[in-house]
């Protein structure tokens, strides 16, 4: 810290020097250079300061997210909620109100095989998407 000390000082000391040499016409430029390079600096520490913190949480964050169990996400959790609201009436459609028995039966099967299907397909889907690499990222960003 004490060299970042020292630079800044040293900043300073040849800004006054160049507004003793220049005169006090130059001293709106020279401030405005100066306070330009020390906003600079300020900036470059902020930023390593955010880099080092943002890491830290994601180091903290990292096993944690490992060992969370899978879920289904927004998108599943709303098929799986809106094809069992859309299987009660299909079940009453395809049992035909009891009064086909194997027919009933079979339409039954059918229309709750299509409804896990459905869910299973679209489960399969968001595991096989969470795998996949982020495109816009590769090994040298």
């Amino acid at each position: 810290m004490d060299t970042r000390q020292d630079e800044l000082r040293r900043d300073l000391d040849a800004a006054l020097q160049a507004r003793k040499e220049l005169g006090k016409e130059y001293e709106p430029e020279l401030v405005d250079s100066f306070l330009r390079r020390l906003d600079a600096r300020l900036d470059a520490r902020l930023d390593a300061r955010v880099e080092r913190r943002v890491a830290e949480q994601l180091d903290d964050y990292a096993p944690a997210r490992r060992h969370r169990p899978r879920r289904f996400g927004r998108s599943g959790s709303r098929l799986a909620m809106v094809s069992l609201v859309l299987g009660i009436p299909l079940t009453a459609i395809a049992t035909d109100g009891g009064t086909n028995g194997f027919t009933g039966f079979m339409g039954l099967v059918v229309c709750w095989t299509g409804i896990v299907g459905v869910n299973v397909a679209a489960a399969y889907g968001d595991r096989r998407q969470e795998r996949r690499p982020d495109p816009a990222r590769g090994e040298w960003d």
